[in-house]
């Protein structure tokens, strides 16, 4: 496959599309045709899951994945705690076996008696629902302290970022992190360049890089096909090409790329779709076509991309974005959208041999790339990309993980 931008500063890229799972004991794994077959169901009745990101916050990984566990068994997803006056545990169902649970600790306690009522909140969960067969379900390593007395069948640490590297990363993350390894029976890494990260750290990793519902943003092309989805309504009255960006607003956006290509291209309309965390709105690009629209239901996002024209992944390269493995790279995809982005490691990997991915490095190599997508070239590999893409399914990932869960129950006897 060949890329346009070749000799005008895109970065060169690896065209392999690696398995699932990285490791040759893992490959094997996948390869065998028992992967296919419907996995046993596991040997516990409970999943409780630590998690650092709210549920109804972007619709990503722990999302996908719980919601299918949830067919299997009942799960439990812990928030991280609310600050108010009083002290109790809120416990709401959004869907059939799948409740979400949040604390609520008073204000102005210290650290150790916030993890003292946390670790008294979860053992009256516990015990009130009668929690006795369950498997530990980690997303943070900053729930260990109040959680380490507890006694799973199994403990799971689905890492999905390289925490410690964000801003505002608690400093304790990387001592945390140390002892939950230690206590992991499996790790589950969200990316390729994560799980070249934890590989020496632990025996049993596994790489399950972003994927996605396929079906759900292969809607959009209906509207790009000129029918389909209405405009939305905040989103209509921007005219002139579109270049769309969907997730999370934070320090990780090259801030200085999206100046210049908006200084440099006043006729073209950069839209983001998102919350703006952890930084000040006043240090985001300003100008006439420039729109950021806030955070959009996850039903929602077809509408959207599907009056796009290019998508763009316009990331920094730092360490906050050294390991992570972008689950909007297949979504734009599937929505039919040609992607440009900066050369994050995973994405470059896995897509940069994909023709409608152009990888770039630069400036002025985003702004060739955009002008080279909005022409709107049919790649000579579309069909077989589809197939790639819908091989790439929450689906097919949670089976997959479901499988090893069974077989690491089964191979510590329990």
């Amino acid at each position: 496959m060949s890329n346009p931008l070749k000799g005008v500063s895109a970065i060169p890229y690896q065209t392999s599309r690696p398995q699932h799972v990285f490791t040759d004991r893992s490959t094997q794994r996948l390869n065998n045709d028992s992967f296919e077959r419907e996995s046993p169901q596991p040997d516990f009745e409970h999943l409780l899951c630590f998690a650092h990101l709210r549920w109804n916050f972007v619709y990503q990984r722990p999302q996908h994945l719980l919601s299918r566990a949830a067919r299997q068994c009942k799960v439990w997803y812990v928030e991280e705690p609310i600050w108010q006056d009083k002290l109790y545990l809120e416990i709401r169902s959004v869907a059939e076996n799948l409740f979400v649970v949040v604390p609520h600790l008073p204000n102005d306690i210290d650290e150790q008696m916030a993890c003292q009522l946390q670790r008294q909140l979860l053992n009256e969960l516990i015990e009130q629902q009668q929690i006795t067969n369950f498997i530990s379900w980690y997303y943070t390593p900053m729930a260990l302290p109040f959680t380490d007395h507890l006694h799973p069948t199994l403990v799971v640490y689905d890492c999905m970022d390289e925490l410690s590297a964000f801003l505002g990363a608690s400093s304790q993350l990387i001592e945390q992190e140390q002892r939950l390894l230690k206590r992991a029976d499996l790790v589950f890494t969200g990316g390729y360049s994560l799980y070249e990260a934890k590989q020496k750290l632990h025996p049993n990793v596994y790489a399950f890089p972003s994927c996605i519902d396929y079906d759900h943003f292969a809607q959009a092309r209906s509207s790009l096909a000129g029918a389909g989805f209405d405009d939305p309504i905040d989103q209509v009255a921007i005219q002139g090409p579109r270049i769309g960006y969907s997730g999370v607003v934070d320090e990780r956006l090259d801030i200085a790329l999206l100046t210049k290509l908006a200084q440099q291209q006043p006729e073209w309309q950069f839209i983001f779709l998102g919350p703006i965390v952890k930084i000040d709105p006043s240090t985001l690009p300003t100008g006439s076509n420039l729109h950021f629209l806030g955070m959009k239901n996850y039903k929602e996002l077809p509408a959207y991309l599907s009056h796009w024209q290019v998508a763009m992944m316009p990331f920094a390269i730092n360490e906050a974005t050294r390991f992570i493995s972008p689950t909007k790279t297949p979504e734009y995809l599937a929505a039919g959208l040609p992607v440009v982005s900066t050369p994050i490691q995973d994405v470059v990997r896995t897509y940069g041999g994909w023709d409608r991915v152009v990888i770039a490095d630069s400036v002025s190599a985003f702004q060739q790339g955009i002008e080279l997508a909005l022409k709107k070239p049919l790649g000579s590999d579309e069909v077989a990309l589809d197939q790639f893409l819908r091989k790439q399914s929450w689906d097919q990932t949670w089976r997959h993980m479901r499988r090893i869960v069974s077989e690491q129950v089964v191979s510590i006897g329990l």
